[in-house]
């Protein structure tokens, strides 16, 4: 194995790289954004539907909790497809990724902001309830105040796993840094442009997760 030639990076696009890395940053901040919107109120509703809780539906929890996990499980890339033509008319692109990509983080990040709220401490809620506090109060009042480091912390593990969506997304044309690394680094052999895609996604990585912790840590400390 031949070690890599460093000088092939001057000849590397450099305003493509940038014109990829902003649509990465797009994608990225679109759907996540889309993924907290959504996400937030399907967690609440998980949680206050589930066995023992504040308004405990057994069976509306076990089917949002089955459809949870089965869009969970859906390669999401390639089954939505056809919904993504139907909302946006591509399926390829920056627009044509960002439609599955919400799709499939969504039930993942709902599933993450359950197991925060569980966490809230139950003493909190019952001293809430027992002052005549409604349940909105409590869910806007109590329940997400107490539980804004944990949802913060979910947020920035959803974001880091949209970084690795986006670049998959990549395979079937979805731009971004992922496709230039595929039609680039992958199909043309031109390894230097898949060092340089791979470095700049560890990078944003990296960022997003210091300040996911920092924004946790002033949470918690403030």
């Amino acid at each position: 194995m031949t070690d890599f030639d460093w000088n092939l990076l001057l000849s590397v696009d450099w305003p493509e790289i940038g014109a990829a890395t902003l649509d990465t940053l797009t994608m990225l901040g679109v759907s996540l954004l889309a993924t907290v919107a959504l996400g937030l109120p399907l967690g609440v509703l998980l949680y206050v539907t589930a066995p023992g809780q504040l308004r405990a539906r057994p069976r509306l929890y076990a089917v949002l909790s089955f459809l949870v996990n089965v869009l969970r499980s859906l390669p999401f890339v390639i089954v939505l497809i056809p919904l993504t033509l139907l909302l946006v008319g591509t399926s390829i692109g920056v627009a044509g990724a960002i439609v599955p990509l919400v799709v499939g983080a969504v039930p993942f990040f709902g599933r993450l902001v359950e197991n925060v709220l569980r966490e809230v401490d139950r003493g909190v809620i019952e001293a809430s309830q027992a002052m005549g506090a409604r349940l909105p109060q409590i869910v806007f009042k109590v329940l997400l105040p107490e539980a804004l480091p944990g949802l913060i912390g979910a947020a920035t593990v959803t974001g880091v796993a949209l970084v690795g969506y986006t670049a998959m997304s990549g395979v079937i044309g979805g731009g971004g840094l992922g496709d230039l690394a595929v039609r680039y680094g992958y199909q043309r052999f031109q390894t230097e442009v898949m060092v340089v895609t791979v470095a700049l996604l560890l990078v944003l990585v990296q960022l997003l997760q210091s300040a996911g912790d920092r924004l946790v840590r002033r949470c918690r400390f403030d």
